[in-house]
């Protein structure tokens, strides 16, 4: 009976969760991340104020847990099983993660505004998004790694330095394809900087 009751204020805790992460993002959506209050959201979710708070301290925590969300989605793509054994394979699995990345952050759009406004006028949420953007550099690192050790790349650069070059290029178009920047089609911006980092890394 006690291993019930237990199962069940699990249950009712991840779905008061659910329901603030939900209004939280609802929320952001409509107002933007500086107009937002934790009041909102709170009224939103349809929960008590000392329910709430013990799930997020604030909106910056909440808007935390939202972007992990959805970084997780971009994450998946950059985890994608990376294992050429050509110049013209590390290009296709190259241009297609590239694609990918770019086309999430035109589906995420909605919320990544919200995520590119709060790192603005938030400490916390852009301290999340350097360790974020690490995570991604590391995983671009061990891709280059890979190919340097399976001599497809060349030795003489600093893979941790390139990685983080070829992130940058791409977080540039993430961000303008976000705010709406007038910028040439997906595919043409991908054909173009992965042929230039390619062609400058692979033999």
């Amino acid at each position: 009976m006690e291993t019930k009751k237990i199962s069940k204020r699990k249950l009712q805790s991840a779905q008061t969760r659910e329901k603030l992460l939900h209004a939280g993002q609802e929320t952001f959506i409509e107002y933007g991340f500086q107009k937002t209050t934790i009041s909102q959201i709170i009224k939103k979710a349809k929960t008590g104020y000392g329910t709430a708070y013990v799930y997020f301290k604030n909106k910056d925590d909440l808007l935390i847990e939202l972007l992990e969300d959805v970084m997780a989605r971009f994450y998946e793509i950059a985890n994608m099983t990376y294992k050429p054994t050509s110049k013209k394979e590390a290009y296709d699995l190259i241009e297609q993660q590239s694609i990918l990345f770019l086309d999430m952050a035109n589906k995420e759009k909605l919320m990544m505004q919200v995520i590119e406004e709060a790192i603005r006028l938030s400490d916390n949420v852009r301290k999340k998004w350097t360790e974020i953007r690490e995570q991604f550099i590391k995983r671009i690192s061990e891709d280059i790694a890979y190919a340097q050790k399976n001599e497809l790349a060349r030795i003489d650069v600093d893979c941790s330095i390139v990685a983080r070059a070829w992130f940058h290029a791409n977080e540039m178009y993430l961000w303008e394809i976000v705010k709406d920047v007038k910028t040439p089609p997906i595919k043409e911006i991908v054909h173009n900087i992965a042929s230039i980092y390619t062609g400058g890394l692979y033999k």
